[in-house]
C-alpha cells in the first residue's frame, strides 16, 4: 500500500506507453495513485492496447502514429474515455511532450522519433525520465543543450545509467573532479559463450531470446550484438561529461550490479538490485525520493556467484563503433544509430544474417560524412539520419 501523500499529484506523460518501459510505469504508478495522475499517452500502432489504458487511466490526451489510426480510437473512445483528446503524428508528441499541464515526461519511444519530442520537453524544463538512447545517440549536443536552456531535470532509465547516476553525488559540477572512470555492466545477451563461428546462423528467435531481461524486439537483438552497449557508451559520454576513454564495459551475466563507479582515490560505488526496469522507473518518477516499486528485493544469501569478465571483440565487433563513432566527426553517432536500425530491422526480417548486422553499421560509418552544422538543429539532424538510413539499406541489400 502506497504511503500518504499531501502534496499535489505530480501529472505525468508517457510516450511509448505500450511498449515494456511504458507498461512498467504504468504499474510503478498504480501503485501510488496519491503522488501521480497519468494525463497523456502515446503509442505509434498499437492503438487497441492504447485503448485498454485508456480505459484504465482515462488521460487528457493520447498521440497516434496518423490520422487514420487516431480516426478509429477516437470512435473507440467516445464511450469509454470520452475526455480523452486524440492526435497524431510526430508534432503532436512534442507538443504534449511541452504542454503546461504536464510535470513528467517519461520518454519511452523506440529509435529516431523520440528526439523531437525530449528536445521540447526539455526546452520548457519538464522533469524528463530518458529511456529513449536516441535522444542522445542522435542528437548528444542539440539535446543537452536544451536540457541547459530549460532547466530540466534529466534522470536517466536505463538501468546503467539509472545505476551511475545513483552512485553520484547531486554536486553535478563535482563529478569531474571525483571520477576516475564509469564501468557500464552487461549480461552479455544470449551469445556470450556461443562459438563466435556459428553466429551467423542465429535466428531472430534466438536473438530475441535473452536471458535476464525482457524486451522488445529490436533492443533485444541490441542486447545480442551489444549494439545496446555500444550505444549507451556514447550515451553516458553526453549524461555524465565524461571523456569516452573514462567510459568502460565489463560482462556480468548474473544482471545484479547495474554499473559502477571508480572514483579517484579507487574506491567503487556499485548499484545492486533484481533486474526489474521499475527500479530505475520508480526512482526517476519519484526523484530524489525513494518509493515503492514492486520489484522482489535482492537476496544477497541466495545469490551463487557474482562474476565479471571483459567482452569479447569476436562475438561483440559493435561494441568497439561506440569508440570510433566518438572519434570521428561530431554527428557520425547518428549515423551509426540509424544504421542500426535499419540492419535490426533486415535482420528481424529474415534479410540479412546476424553477423551482418556488424557489416551494415561499419559500411554505413563509413560511407556517410556528418555535414558541419547539421547536428545544430532537430532538422539537420533528421535529415543526416535520412542520408544514414538509405546508406545503411544499400548496404542491407548488398548483403541480402
Amino acid at each position: 500500500m502506497s504511503e500518504p501523500v499531501t502534496m499535489p499529484r505530480r501529472r505525468v506523460v508517457i510516450l511509448g506507453s505500450t511498449g515494456s518501459v511504458g507498461v512498467n510505469t504504468l504499474d510503478v504508478i498504480g501503485r501510488h495513485p496519491g503522488r501521480f495522475e497519468v494525463v497523456g499517452l502515446s503509442a505509434l500502432n498499437r492503438t487497441d492496447a492504447l485503448l485498454a489504458q485508456c480505459r484504465r487511466w482515462q488521460p487528457r490526451w493520447v498521440v497516434v502514429g496518423d490520422e487514420a489510426r487516431a480516426a478509429g480510437l477516437r470512435a473507440a473512445l467516445a464511450e469509454v474515455s470520452p475526455r480523452t483528446e486524440v492526435m497524431s503524428g510526430d508534432s503532436a508528441l512534442a507538443e504534449l511532450a511541452a504542454m503546461p499541464e504536464v510535470d513528467i515526461v517519461m520518454a519511452a519511444i523506440v529509435g529516431a522519433a523520440g528526439l523531437a519530442p525530449c528536445v521540447a520537453a526539455a526546452r520548457v524544463g519538464k522533469r524528463l525520465l530518458l529511456a529513449n538512447k536516441e535522444a542522445l545517440v542522435l542528437g548528444g549536443a542539440l539535446f543537452m543543450a536544451a536540457v541547459a536552456e530549460g532547466g530540466a531535470t534529466l534522470v536517466p532509465i536505463d538501468s546503467e545509467h539509472s545505476a551511475i547516476f545513483q552512485c553520484l553525488p547531486d554536486d553535478r559540477a563535482g563529478w569531474a573532479r571525483r571520477i576516475d572512470h564509469i564501468v557500464l555492466t552487461a549480461s552479455g545477451g544470449p551469445f556470450r559463450t556461443r562459438d563466435p563461428a556459428t553466429l551467423r546462423d542465429v535466428t531472430p528467435e534466438e536473438a530475441c531470446a535473452h536471458p535476464n531481461w525482457v524486451m522488445g524486439r529490436k533492443i533485444s537483438v541490441d542486447s545480442a550484438t551489444m549494439m545496446n552497449k555500444a550505444l549507451e557508451v556514447i550515451e553516458a559520454h553526453w549524461l555524465f561529461g565524461l571523456a569516452p576513454p573514462q567510459i568502460r564495459v565489463v560482462l556480468h551475466p548474473q544482471s545484479i550490479v547495474h554499473s559502477m563507479v571508480v572514483l579517484r582515490d579507487a574506491s567503487v560505488l556499485a548499484q545492486l538490485g533484481t533486474p526489474d526496469m521499475r527500479v530505475p522507473i520508480a526512482y526517476g518518477l519519484a526523484y530524489p525520493e525513494r518509493i515503492e516499486s514492486g520489484a522482489a528485493a535482492l537476496d544477497l544469501t541466495s545469490l551463487a556467484a557474482l562474476t565479471f569478465e571483459p567482452p569479447d571483440d569476436r562475438r561483440f565487433p559493435c561494441l568497439q563503433l561506440a569508440w570510433q563513432a566518438l572519434a570521428a566527426a561530431e554527428g557520425t553517432t547518428a549515423v551509426l544509430n540509424a544504421a542500426n536500425e535499419e540492419a535490426v530491422a533486415a535482420f528481424l526480417e529474415r534479410r540479412i544474417a546476424f553477423t551482418a548486422i556488424h557489416e551494415v553499421n561499419a559500411r554505413t560509418l563509413d560511407g556517410v560524412a556528418p555535414e558541419p552544422g547539421a547536428v545544430r538543429s532537430v532538422a539537420g539532424l533528421i535529415d543526416l539520419d535520412r542520408r544514414s538510413r538509405e546508406t545503411a539499406r544499400r548496404h542491407v541489400k548488398e548483403l541480402s
